[in-house]
């Protein structure tokens, strides 16, 4: 079965649009100051936030093949959906370094005229000791590097998917599915690297002088978490609207325990993190979270509270975890409080103590979750809900537990 894109869901997504970018105008109006760094800040903040969802489910795909995984066959139309936003979120993303390499934005200290010129009045020593990584020469190098082969996986999943529904295989299994785990194998591989270094390029050298062996995979629970989520409620959406029958309870069940495994890896690393600098209580290390106690505690700590209680408590019991009156409001809950997260990550370093959470923000938010929901969608609709000549779609189908 086709999926065709309903006018209500048309109609929600520029509702979302619209109300984003009035809310965005009425922000930039009543702003009274620092609004161009703000406006910088927040589109890094979305673009980052919706590309990595997207590079998760590109993530997660491989996984499938490389595991061989069986249950998730009969979503993975969504998971291929989900990875649609990728050639905007890149695009976003360049601009937003291309702004900051000319000087048009301040979001990275490091870019700076002089900071790395000895006799420079502003001179830093501490970040001109990391030149060796931190410059434009090799940072747009391997920036542009990751974009285009995480682009390529993305095609290359989607296109070859869509190509193995044509063939004919009379019981046998299919070579594109031997080479899909092949390229699975690779692109875990290449993920594994460029995940973290991504996270360091693009977040953590916002606060240059401070870093964390942990934050890569603090950045990767989080982007994965978030798609989950996304695929959670995507899959609620589909099955509601009688789209989807072949996903059964255990596959929503399957799809629940993931969101609730990867919810509690994100708080144990959040709390890791924090626990292991604050106890060393070395001044460079704790400088970042000061900073953010002092000028973002509601959000921070909040975040984390939110992000932690929500599907431990709620999604712990099994039926829950199948049970869309449960899975959807915690969903949704946890995925604003890792947009959260992210705008934490952010402002602390880019606006100081004058970040905060206000018409700017949602604005911002709003606009490109709506921009994110038509792309999902009309990529959807592209395709045949479920993929044939797959050698593990019957068991999928049957799966049960």
């Amino acid at each position: 079965m086709e999926y065709k894109v309903s006018k209500h869901a048309k109609l929600t997504t520029l509702v979302l649009i619209v109300v984003g970018v009035a809310s965005l105008i009425f922000g930039i109006a009543t702003d009274h100051g620092h609004t161009d760094q703000r406006i910088w800040a927040n589109l890094l903040v979305n673009g980052y936030f919706f590309f990595t969802i997207s590079l998760a489910a590109v993530f997660f795909l491989a996984l499938q093949y490389v595991s061989e995984m069986a249950w998730g066959v009969t979503t993975q139309r969504v998971f291929q959906a989900i990875m649609a936003f990728m050639p905007v979120g890149a695009v976003v993303l360049l601009v937003i370094f291309a702004a900051s390499s000319m000087h048009m934005n301040h979001l990275y200290h490091w870019m700076a005229e002089g900071v790395m010129t000895k006799g420079h009045e502003s001179y830093d020593a501490i970040i001109a000791g990391k030149s060796f990584y931190l410059n434009q020469p090799f940072f747009w190098g391997r920036n542009i590097a990751y974009f285009a082969l995480w682009i390529y996986f993305a095609n290359w999943f989607r296109k070859n998917s869509l190509k193995e529904d044509k063939l004919e295989l009379n019981g046998e299994t299919s070579p594109i599915y031997k080479k899909a785990i092949i390229k699975g194998v690779l692109f875990i591989a290449f993920f594994a690297y460029t995940s973290s270094s991504a996270s360091w390029d693009w977040l953590m050298a916002i606060d240059v002088h401070w870093f964390s062996t942990m934050f890569g995979w603090y950045c990767f629970s989080g982007m994965w978490v978030s798609m989950m989520i996304v695929a959670v409620v995507l899959v609620q959406y589909l099955k509601k609207n009688n789209y989807l029958k072949e996903v059964n309870s255990s596959h929503v069940h399957d799809l629940g325990k993931w969101m609730f495994a990867i919810s509690c890896l994100w708080s144990y690393i959040w709390f890791s993190q924090f626990m292991l600098i604050w106890y060393s209580n070395i001044p460079e290390e704790v400088t970042y979270y000061i900073q953010r106690f002092n000028d973002y505690r509601g959000l921070y700590v909040g975040t984390f509270f939110v992000n932690f209680l929500m599907p431990f408590f709620i999604l712990m019991s099994r039926d829950a975890k199948r049970n869309g009156v449960f899975l959807i409001p915690v969903a949704l809950i946890i995925f604003v409080g890792h947009w959260i997260d992210v705008l934490v990550m952010v402002l602390p370093g880019t606006m100081f103590d004058h970040g905060h959470l206000g018409a700017v923000e949602i604005g911002m938010f709003l606009t490109f979750l709506g921009v994110f929901i038509f792309m999902v969608l009309r990529s959807l609709s592209k395709a045949p809900l479920m993929t044939k000549n797959h050698p593990m779609y019957d068991e999928s189908l049957h799966l049960h537990h």
